[in-house]
């Protein structure tokens, strides 16, 4: 099969969706088909990216958003100009991962080509917006979203959902698009190495010194001051305790100074955005705990690389993470609260009986979420919408 796939994101801009975009793309390529991305351009670094990639590439001109600048707006006209090279070539599904232009884009191909359209909800955006145009009310932001969701959804055939908990909010939106649960999953062969000794040794963190890490963007929405107010509790206890902070964000500066307030100077330190391939693995096992509490992912993706690699998880269960967390035998789950949440930490800090089983309970749970397992329910809900539109599937 020939899929376009369509989004306003993409390396190297880092976050879920990215990667959630090349994990699709790259399964897709080994099971046989052909697969198209158009993106946009990021100036410095977007051509390398694409050079990187197996599938082909698009890149479209696009500017800074003012209230978002790490992310890019696809310039309109060019997303009309390409338009017609688009429509001229053949394709089996139209696959659309984000609800701006590049979601225009796309509606507009299927309707012009009679091509049938997938989007993938991958992103909980009545709880973002606020953080992002805080200074509209809370109230109207929401509706905004809501009703901004519906007119979204209205327009394709079927929706990808990562997870029950994101049905529930879309049934209470009133959407009524056909929908699929069907979470990415991750390569749990790019998840089987990591070194977390070496990246001790590199940044000169003690072998015995406890631990705990994150990976995350830094934004507000991730909840990265409650890990901060966790380990200011656990410090007493722990007092050589250090928190290993993976990402950037716009919460970066903000955060930085939290550390400061809450007198954690020695005990947070904050590494960028690492190479997944390799100091992000290292990163990963270098924590004897991995720690998270963000309450609006719709996938959770960064716990199920936590499980691959063997590192305990404490973690709050939310919308996506209650889905990967359901029956774990490799994470405590905590409340949103800091007594409890710090008191399931020291647990496993404690612990090295408990560390070794939740390890090993985690690499068993990682492979439920394996793209090997999920990949062949993607290639069935295309083949059934292409074959509902009357498409024949392009060799």
């Amino acid at each position: 099969m020939k899929i376009l796939m369509l989004s306003d994101v993409y390396f190297p801009r880092v976050n879920g969706v990215s990667t959630s975009i090349r994990t699709f793309a790259r399964s897709l390529l080994r099971r046989g088909h052909e697969v198209m991305l158009v993106a946009p351009d990021y100036g410095e670094g977007s051509a390398q990216s694409a050079h990187d990639e197996e599938f082909e590439v698009l890149r479209l001109p696009s500017r800074v958003i003012f209230f978002d600048p790490e992310d890019r707006l696809i310039n309109a006209r060019a997303a009309r100009q390409v338009q017609a090279a688009l429509a001229d070539r053949e394709w089996d599904v139209i696959h659309i991962h984000t609800p701006f232009r590049a979601h225009g884009l796309g509606v507009r191909l299927a309707r012009q080509g009679g091509w049938p359209t997938v989007e993938t909800y991958h992103t909980y955006f009545e709880e973002y917006v606020g953080h992002y145009l805080p200074w509209f009310p809370p109230a109207m932001t929401r509706w905004v979203a809501r009703a901004a969701s519906r007119r979204l959804c209205d327009g394709v055939d079927h929706l990808i959902v990562p997870s029950a908990q994101m049905v529930d909010v879309l049934q209470r939106y009133g959407i009524d698009t056909p929908r699929t649960v069907l979470p990415t999953g991750i390569e749990l062969s790019e998840f089987a190495g990591g070194d977390g000794a070496r990246f001790r040794a590199a940044h000169g963190i003690a072998s015995d010194r406890p631990a705990l890490v994150t990976v995350s963007r830094l934004s507000l929405e991730k909840n990265i001051d409650f890990l901060l107010r966790v380990v200011r509790t656990l410090v007493p206890d722990f007092p050589a305790l250090l928190f290993l902070v993976a990402g950037e964000g716009p919460d970066e500066a903000r955060l930085k100074r939290r550390v400061a307030e809450l007198g954690l100077q020695e005990h947070v330190r904050f590494f960028g955005n690492l190479d997944r391939r390799t100091t992000l693995l290292d990163a990963y096992r270098a924590g004897d705990a991995f720690v998270f509490a963000s309450p609006t992912e719709t996938q959770g993706l960064v716990l199920i690389e936590a499980m691959a690699l063997g590192v305990p998880i404490v973690s709050t269960a939310v919308m996506g993470t209650a889905t990967v967390l359901a029956g774990t035998r490799g994470a405590l789950v905590a409340q949103e609260d800091v007594d409890d949440f710090a008191g399931k930490v020291a647990q496993v800090l404690r612990s090295p009986t408990l560390r070794e089983m939740l390890a090993d309970g985690g690499r068993l749970d990682a492979r439920r979420w394996s793209t090997d397992v999920l990949m062949g329910q993607v290639e069935a809900l295309y083949a059934s919408l292409a074959g509902s539109r009357g498409v024949p599937a392009v060799a």
